[in-house]
């Protein structure tokens, strides 16, 4: 089956977030002022149980989604993750993926990839140690993240993706370095666009860097060229170093939006499903699921709410929905 909104988009990918901690307090996603310890996250009653995911996912899977990536906060500090991917991976998906801030990776890597996860993406917005310990606001050091990364590379969990969030005068000058970093490795880097995802990261648009800068300045060094999409929603611009060591990616929410091939869902940590990472709301899945709702009732009420879909929030980027009470980044991930 394939549903359609009202723009043609079909459902195709599930992002599913498992918790909303974090152990780091990027000021992008959770600074500290706010998400500090008189926040109250969720109690662990309130979470989807591993069994209520699994099933959920079923239901999407027949209704057409072929990839799901496990989110959160920081999702490798949900106790026993291996045993959520050992079960979605008896699913079959056409990918499983999950999403780190790397913390935690070089202990988790080869347990995840034993269960069945197929790649990892990792969060890593600076190589200078001082820059990245910042920029966590925990003061966690870039060389754990990385070895992190080497650990899932020798477990498999390839090809690696690195996520490197460009905040002006603040991380801008680290981009070349990343680059350098991946170059060859085989790892992907994707440079993305600081959103205003939420309403805590104290967005300004005088503080993003447009994919294009981004892009000058690593071809003024290493020539590349853009490559075709590998499937159509593909988040991330591609790009390929013309001496065929590699290559990066570019996500332009804010300067090129691309609403318009959006195939995404997210569902929270305590099951509701959102249809646009700048949603103001979303539809509870948890209270049916424990009321005995069936897999057919559930499988309509996905069906309702994506075939009435119209979001298009980054085409419509302005002073007014900036102030908008969209959901955090860290309640259903990026």
């Amino acid at each position: 089956m394939n549903l359609a909104d009202t723009r043609g988009r079909s459902l195709h990918d599930l992002r599913i977030s498992i918790t909303d901690r974090c152990n780091f307090r990027c000021r992008y996603c959770m600074p500290r002022e706010i998400f500090n310890r008189e926040y109250e996250f969720l109690q662990r009653e309130l979470l989807l149980s591993f069994e209520e995911i699994t099933r959920l996912t079923g239901v999407f899977q027949d209704l057409g989604v072929e990839k799901v990536r496990i989110t959160g906060g920081e999702p490798l500090l949900r106790k026993g993750v291996e045993e959520l991917i050992a079960e979605l991976s008896a699913l079959e998906l056409q990918d499983l993926t999950l999403t780190t801030n790397g913390s935690l990776l070089s202990r988790k890597a080869q347990g995840l990839a034993d269960a069945g996860l197929r790649r990892v993406t990792v969060s890593l917005d600076s190589m200078d140690p001082e820059v990245f310990a910042t920029m966590n606001d925990v003061d966690f050091p870039v060389t754990d993240v990385l070895g992190g990364i080497e650990a899932a590379a020798a477990a498999g969990l390839t090809p690696i993706k690195i996520n490197m969030v460009v905040k002006r005068g603040v991380n801008a000058d680290g981009v070349l370095p990343m680059a350098e970093y991946s170059k060859g490795t085989g790892h992907i880097v994707r440079f993305i666009e600081f959103m205003d995802v939420g309403r805590s990261n104290g967005w300004r648009l005088d503080d993003v860097v447009p994919a294009q800068e981004i892009l000058e300045t690593i071809a003024a060094k290493y020539p590349i060229e853009p490559v075709d999409p590998n499937y159509a929603g593909e988040v991330a611009g591609r790009w390929r170093y013309k001496d065929g060591s590699g290559e990066i990616g570019v996500i332009t929410s804010i300067s090129q939006p691309f609403c318009g091939d959006c195939t995404r869902a997210r569902l929270s940590a305590e099951g509701v499903l959102y249809t646009c990472l700048f949603a103001v709301g979303g539809i509870d899945f948890r209270a049916p699921l424990r009321a005995g709702a069936t897999d057919d009732d559930l499988k309509q009420m996905i069906t309702d709410l994506w075939t009435q879909r119209t979001d298009r929030y980054s085409e419509l980027r302005s002073e007014a929905t900036v102030d908008l009470p969209k959901v955090e980044m860290s309640y259903i991930g990026g």
